[in-house]
């Protein structure tokens, strides 16, 4: 990720109004914190949202660009339903763009709505199933999560974590469902997993809009380590 943002800001420096580098550049720097991988994160956000922004306003009409440049926005905390709809805006201009699917699913399971973002995870793995598009299982394991459907949300979580076992995220969501589910043996194995990979285990849930998400997660995790 930081030799791809090298290559963006070089990018940008020689064409300050490149929309696609601009739009990268910011999906990058969310995809950095959103990984626990920022080493300043409050800096990361600022580039962020700076980039994202200087996309729309070059740019509004390529699909990649609105794509790639609202979800940051949306993570970073603008307005999440403006983000759909701009996501929305994208897939009219290309019904066939699978990772516009996919990032439309991944801001819908931010805003609370589980069952149309697994929807648009599935619309995005129909449409190109060899890509590998982010995390398109663990923002369906989220989504059963979220939904309460904790069986359906341990076998995608556990493929995520088969895909990446680096990547902190899907550890929070399967130890917090281990514990509802009343397996705090293996819920307290994954949460010992997740510190391995981090020392954060409650990192910042705002991104999540609904407050009985974040305190659905937050619960779950308490338990898994023993609070």
């Amino acid at each position: 990720m930081p030799q791809a943002l090298s290559l963006m800001e070089q990018a940008i420096a020689r064409d300050p109004g490149y929309g696609p580098a601009l739009a990268w550049a910011a999906y990058c720097y969310f995809a950095l914190i959103h990984g626990n991988r920022s080493d300043d994160r409050e800096a990361h956000r600022r580039k962020g949202v700076d980039f994202a922004r200087r996309a729309f306003e070059v740019a509004a009409e390529d699909p990649n660009v609105l794509v790639n440049a609202a979800a940051p926005l949306a993570y970073f905390g603008e307005d999440i339903e403006a983000m759909i709809r701009l996501v929305a805006r994208a897939l009219t201009l290309n019904p066939s763009f699978a990772h516009g699917w996919y990032v439309s699913g991944m801001i819908k399971m931010w805003a609370g709505r589980p069952d149309d973002a697994i929807n648009d995870i599935e619309t995005a793995r129909y449409l190109n199933p060899r890509a590998r598009m982010g995390s398109a299982l663990g923002v369906i394991g989220y989504s059963h999560f979220f939904a309460r459907r904790f069986d359906k949300a341990v076998p995608n979580l556990l493929l995520t974590i088969q895909e990446d076992e680096s990547y902190a995220q899907p550890y929070r969501a399967l130890a917090a469902c281990y514990a509802h589910m009343g397996r705090l043996d293996e819920a307290r194995l994954t949460a010992a997993r997740l510190r391995i990979i981090t020392p954060v285990v409650m990192p910042d849930m705002s991104y999540l809009r609904r407050s009985e998400d974040r305190e659905l997660l937050v619960s779950g995790l308490r338990l898994a380590i023993g609070e």
